[in-house]
């Protein structure tokens, strides 16, 4: 019989490592596979604003790395959400693999270095990589012929980033997270509380510092971008363009008005006498206003002979209708974004504690329809990948139609075919800043999933009895996982603790959440009032060369 019960609990064990071995290929076929597409994604996207004039490989191959590493990392929170779900079953017990508080620790500690990992290539490409490539582009000479000056001079200007990044490193080092022991202790005690703090962290706090700096750059760009992105989109999606028939005649107009002015000025000197200053400005003018008339001509001949635009004009209801959607889904988002942090002004602990509560006070809508979706697997974890993406692509969507911005000054403007590469690293920089973000944002939308994601537990309640003598009764009820869950009944996802690691920077989250509000109710009022885009928007301008746009022409 002994024989029988250990040959039976071999099978078992071998049944379970080749479940295992099993699941894991099949996750790593996933993941190629989505990786593959992130990357193909990425690289149509780069080629297709990417100036064919000034293209270099090592900036282009920067850009489409930096975008798919920005994806990547959005990818994570969805990932770690269904980690700690995955863990239970729905009756709110663990799984048999899970049971063990050990192996629940080693996939956490999992996910928390698959966070620093993916949180350090960001630090990477922001300050050494992306500035390096972004100042060898701008030392190329014309002749293009001393490659080691160019590298010299792009290391020379790059060593103000490392050492901004190294600033915020030490800082983080000696941050303590927890207060001194002892407030009578000398300074070398609390200078070798410190070191032992340090050595016990294993320096990972000074990088969770670092990348918390580095996010409140990705709060200001979020409030920026992403805010007029949510309402641009889906209203130009509703609006659509302007007719091509009606614009050509248009530029037919103006280009003859144009011609007739100029004929006028020129008129004036058919006998031989000069110009005054004024008339010859004037001239000036005229002219550059007539070469991108004539220019805005040929780019809505094109557009008119492109089966592209015949096509989206065959789909525009259905744009109309992915528009509306999008709206609906923004204003869904203000809503629930203004109610999370109404819930904190009035249930949080105040600016002291970073406005954190646990749980949430107020109805939630999308906490709710989040925890509404979970019996029904996996539609809870679509549709916070879907928010995930849908920052993303929002904040895509703003830097495209705002440009790159240095306070009032407008640096560089995002076209397709006519982008620089300096622009298109700046748009993959600022990604990465936003991504670094989007995880409080999420929270702040759906904090009870976020925290807890579809967990359940058991909890013992007990059963009113008429007799007393008979002993207390009790009753096992399911319940979802929140707040007043016991510690060791639910997982607590590694996002939550890595975006209160630091109380002050939740505090400007906080804040910054209601300047996200704010900007998004402007960006909506600017959206509406805006007229429709011309079908050629952005494809041409006024400081264009003849050349590039013979080449995009052709």
């Amino acid at each position: 019989m002994a024989s029988v019960s250990c040959v039976a609990g071999s099978e078992a064990v071998m049944e379970t490592t080749v479940a295992l071995l099993s699941e894991s290929v099949f996750g790593w076929c996933i993941f190629a596979i989505v990786l593959l597409v992130i990357l193909a994604f990425c690289w149509v996207y780069i080629r297709k604003y990417q100036s064919r004039q000034e293209s270099e490989v090592i900036s282009t191959i920067t850009a489409i790395c930096a975008l798919a590493i920005a994806l990547i990392t959005s990818a994570l929170l969805p990932v770690d959400i269904f980690l700690v779900s995955f863990m239970k079953h729905p009756n709110g017990t663990y799984k048999e693999w899970a049971a063990n508080n050990e192996t629940r620790q080693q996939i956490e500690n999992t996910v928390l270095y698959g966070y620093y990992t993916l949180y350090s290539i960001i630090l990477f490409c922001v300050f050494l990589w992306i500035p390096f490539v972004y100042f060898y582009y701008e030392e190329k000479d014309e002749d293009n012929s001393n490659k080691c000056l160019q590298v010299k001079n792009a290391l020379k200007y790059t060593i103000g980033f490392v050492i901004v990044c190294s600033a915020l490193l030490l800082i983080g080092t000696f941050v303590p997270l927890e207060s001194l022991p002892n407030r009578n202790s000398t300074q070398w005690e609390k200078v070798q509380y410190l070191f032992e703090e340090l050595g016990s962290s294993h320096g990972l706090a000074a990088l969770s510092f670092s990348i918390s700096t580095l996010t409140l750059i990705g709060m200001l760009a979020v409030i920026t971008y992403t805010a007029y992105g949510m309402s641009v989109l889906p209203l130009n999606l509703i609006k659509g363009t302007r007719s091509i028939l009606y614009e050509r005649l248009e530029n037919t107009e103006d280009t003859e008005e144009v011609e007739h002015q100029i004929d006028k000025l020129k008129a004036k000197c058919a006998d031989g006498r000069p110009l005054s200053m004024r008339d010859r400005r004037n001239l000036q003018d005229l002219e550059a206003k007539l070469q991108v008339l004539r220019r805005q001509g040929r780019h809505l001949e094109i557009a008119e002979r492109n089966c592209c635009n015949k096509v989206g004009s065959a789909l525009r209801p259905m744009k109309i209708l992915l528009g509306v959607f999008f709206i609906l889904v923004a204003l869904l988002f203000f809503m629930t974004l203004f109610i999370s942090n109404l819930d904190k002004a009035l249930h949080s602990a105040g600016i002291s504690t970073g406005f954190i509560i646990f749980g949430t006070n107020l109805t939630n809508p999308l906490n709710e329809l989040l925890l509404a979706l979970q019996p029904v697997f996996p539609l809870d974890y679509v549709l916070i990948t879907i928010i995930t993406m849908y920052f993303v692509f929002t904040s895509m969507a703003g830097i495209r139609n705002m440009g790159i911005w240095f306070f009032w000054i407008r640096l560089y403007k995002i076209r397709p075919q006519r982008t620089r590469p300096q622009a298109l690293l700046f748009l993959c920089m600022i990604l990465l800043l936003i991504v670094l973000h989007t995880s409080y944002m999420i929270y702040s939308l759906a904090p009870q999933y976020v925290m807890y994601g579809s967990q359940k537990y058991l909890l013992q309640t007990p059963l009113p009895t008429a007799d007393p003598s008979q002993g207390n009764h009790t009753a096992t009820i399911t319940k979802i996982c929140d707040a007043d869950a016991p510690e060791d009944k639910c997982t607590v996802t590694r996002s939550y603790l890595f975006l209160h690691k630091f109380w002050f920077f939740s505090t400007i989250y906080y804040f910054g959440n209601w300047a996200f509000l704010v900007v998004f109710l402007i960006g909506l009022v600017v959206s509406c009032c805006k007229g429709k885009k011309s079908v050629i928007e952005g494809e041409v301008d006024a400081d264009d060369s003849d050349v590039s746009d013979d080449e995009y022409v052709h």
